[in-house]
């Protein structure tokens, strides 16, 4: 037997694993069943998270056991790529003129249905582009939360359509905000993204077992969800 590293015979065997497999020393496993797994596999998962796949889905679409895909996703996503995720929206540059901004509020839950928590969302309705998020409550706080995500030149120049929420009367400027009915077709691309938003983040359906358990994973996914949004809309 030779070292895979070195090639060198010179080596100790110490013990078993808990497969049964002997190693030796502490440098490799004699004819290991497990490998590494490599880039272009967690480069597939990366993209089959962004589907609304279980993990256990996942896991056997590529061949990973649940337990690493657990690890990977806690390690990576909640304490990493979560965390450092911006938490504003990249929008191309506008210029001053005629914008339009559909907006509205869309019901999630932490934990249990008991612990509402709202997704506020503004989109541009020429680009696409998702301009304004905010999550928290339903409360006029929150609405002005969402009116301080958007870029400044929809602060200054945009129409609003929204639903007859009072929050939105209270926060946006009466000459740029026009309160509509879904009937009317105004907010019906904003209602198609909350569709969407429901069909890509697992954690949104209404009816869901793959619900969030932590306030910070359930942000992170939707801000995940956002960024992928908005970068895709370029390609």
């Amino acid at each position: 037997m030779n070292c895979p590293k070195c090639q060198s015979t010179k080596i100790i065997k110490y013990g078993h694993t808990h497969y049964g497999k002997p190693r030796c020393g502490r440098q490799f496993v004699e004819n290991p069943t497990r490998q590494p797994i490599d880039e272009a596999t967690r480069q597939l998962i990366d993209k089959l998270l962004l589907e609304r796949l279980a993990l256990a889905a996942i896991a056997r679409v590529t061949g990973v056991s649940e337990r690493w895909l657990q690890m990977y996703v806690n390690q990576m996503y909640v304490n990493q790529k979560f965390d450092n995720l911006p938490k504003q929206v990249e929008v191309s540059p506008k210029k001053k003129g005629k914008l339009t901004l559909q907006l509205d509020e869309m019901w999630s839950f932490v934990g249990n249905k008991d612990n509402k928590v709202w997704v506020w969302l503004a989109i541009d309705i020429e680009t696409r582009e998702i301009v304004g998020v905010f999550i928290g409550d339903r409360s006029r706080k929150s609405a002005q939360q969402l009116w301080q995500s958007l870029p400044p030149v929809y602060r200054q120049c945009a129409v609003c359509f929204t639903d007859f929420w009072e929050a939105y009367e209270q926060v946006i400027p009466n000459k740029r905000h026009q309160a509509v009915s879904k009937d009317s077709g105004k907010t019906s691309r904003i209602e198609r993204l909350n569709n969407t938003l429901r069909q890509r983040v697992g954690r949104l359906v209404r009816k869901t077992l793959s619900f969030s358990k932590k306030l910070s994973n359930h942000v992170g996914a939707i801000w995940y969800f956002v960024h992928h949004y908005n970068a895709s809309l370029c390609v």
